[in-house]
């Protein structure tokens, strides 16, 4: 759930770089939320919640993609590609789905390889931390 929250949050952030993972959440559960919200407006005999729904994720939506394509040492204007029906829009899942650049690339590092944060609690031990032995 956080990667949908992490890509709200970042909502007009289209620069640097996003994992096939946060990108792939994300558009599973929108396209869950946005099922669902069908079935309710159906219900309801409208679709006023799924168009305001599918209104309020549009700028996330570019947003991630943005960061994807970068991942992958691509600008964003690939996403232009999906003007050609069919072999566009093949190539969009294929390059959406693509492993990142390894490294460093012109959009910053890779988020695969960027150092994880030690723990918040300083009496945990980390594996690189040597257990304390007692001495007697």
């Amino acid at each position: 759930m956080h990667y949908y929250t992490d890509v709200l949050k970042k909502y007009t952030l289209f620069s640097g770089r996003a994992t096939r993972t946060e990108f792939w959440m994300f558009i599973l559960l929108s396209f869950i939320a946005s099922a669902i919200l069908g079935v309710v407006d159906r219900a309801l005999k409208g679709n006023i919640l799924e168009n305001i729904y599918s209104l309020a994720v549009l700028l996330p939506s570019l947003a991630v993609t943005s960061r994807r394509l970068h991942d992958m040492g691509k600008s964003f204007w690939w996403v232009l590609i999906n003007l050609i029906p069919i072999v566009g829009w093949i190539m969009s899942i294929v390059f959406l789905a693509t492993d990142s650049q390894p490294g460093q690339n012109m959009y910053g590092p890779n988020p695969k390889e960027t150092p994880m944060t030690p723990p918040e609690n300083p009496t945990m031990q980390t594996p690189s931390t040597p257990p304390v032995t007692p001495t007697v």
